[in-house]
């Protein structure tokens, strides 16, 4: 059936009300559609809590801290790292409290290495993306922490049948060699789609054969970079489909043929001054339109999971945000319909 989830961004800072409402807007989704209970990170905690530090809180054996410009690798641990790990922990507990009796799919949002590699920076040096050996040991350390957190999370919930959702938004312009250097008077070294994919695929393998978790990467907009993504192994692709256009859907049939299915990042607010989200009708048209043009059978929108794209976030707070998730429920809704025949 139709699926609907999240990417964590949810605009509040209280974590134990915002995983409150994700889970009950979800696990009371009408039949035919399922809702995925996702991992929320509310905005305005700090950078111990934003996606880098999350991801950096994960990391084994390499130690973080946070200097004067951001996120980077540390000879030893220290007090900003004990505190992005104890804000993943108390999530955690957050989710279980909200998720307590639940049996079913919860997607977990992390950073993936590569856009982490682009943002990290070494202990003394660049970006970790200009060292190649360094690299490969962050994204073998992530998979490491994923996994060991994948557990901790089933510890908590059971029931949980997990899915890691791989936040690799800047994979494109890692591939491209697009990344600048510290000064911003050059680009960093490319890491080459081959290269990406093989780093992608240890991720994956480490999330799944540890944990047995599915493993979705979120490639953003970037239609170009899907296929780095199927040949890493991932279970499934996000995409943002709202400005992708023929070629880019013609890549995504070619996925959906080989059956790696579609997760589509929809606009949702249309920054209307009411506060109100685009049509729910409009939003499942930006999906099933170019679906249908491309050839794809229409009962294979049963198999996709709608998400909300980050680059139009809704307006209004958090009650704004629980809005646009009800809007996402209606068109997983409609799409499940239109699947159905």
């Amino acid at each position: 059936m139709t699926g609907v989830s999240g990417t964590g961004s949810w605009p509040a800072s209280d974590v134990r009300e915002a995983q409150a409402v994700v889970v009950g807007e979800l696990t009371s989704a009408p039949e035919g559609v399922e809702g995925i209970p996702f991992a929320v990170n509310p905005h305005g905690r700090g950078p111990w809590a934003d996606p880098v530090g999350r991801a950096a809180a994960l990391l084994v054996d390499m130690p973080t801290e946070l200097g004067v410009h951001g996120w980077a690798l540390a000879d030893r641990p220290g007090r900003d790292l004990d505190r992005a790990r104890s804000v993943v922990g108390e999530d955690l507990d957050a989710l279980a409290v909200a998720a307590f009796g639940y049996a079913g799919r919860i997607v977990v949002p992390v950073v993936g290495p590569l856009t982490l590699a682009a943002t990290l920076y070494l202990a003394r040096g660049d970006r970790v993306v200009s060292d190649t050996g360094a690299v490969r040991e962050l994204t073998e350390s992530l998979g490491v922490g994923i996994a060991a957190h994948v557990d901790r999370l089933r510890g908590h919930v059971p029931g949980a049948q997990v899915v890691v959702l791989v936040d690799e938004h800047d994979l494109a312009a890692v591939i491209a060699g697009a990344v600048p250097s510290f000064s911003g008077r050059a680009m960093l070294r490319s890491v080459p789609a081959p290269a990406a994919a093989e780093l992608l695929s240890m991720l994956v393998d480490a999330a799944r054969e540890a944990s047995g978790s599915q493993v979705v990467i979120d490639v953003g907009p970037a239609w170009t970079t899907v296929g780095t993504a199927v040949s890493a192994g991932a279970d499934a692709v996000a995409l943002a489909v709202g400005q992708v256009g023929r070629q880019g859907w013609e890549r995504v049939a070619e996925t959906v043929e080989a059956g790696i299915p579609l997760w589509a990042a929809v606009p949702g607010r249309s920054g209307a001054s009411d506060g109100r989200s685009a049509r729910t009708g409009s939003q499942a048209r930006v999906l099933h339109r170019p679906w249908r043009e491309v050839g794809l059978p229409v009962g294979g929108l049963a198999e996709v999971v709608v998400l909300p794209d980050p680059a139009t976030p809704p307006a209004g707070g958090p009650e704004g945000a629980r809005r646009e998730l009800a809007d996402l429920v209606v068109t997983a809704r409609e799409l499940a319909e239109i699947a159905a025949g």
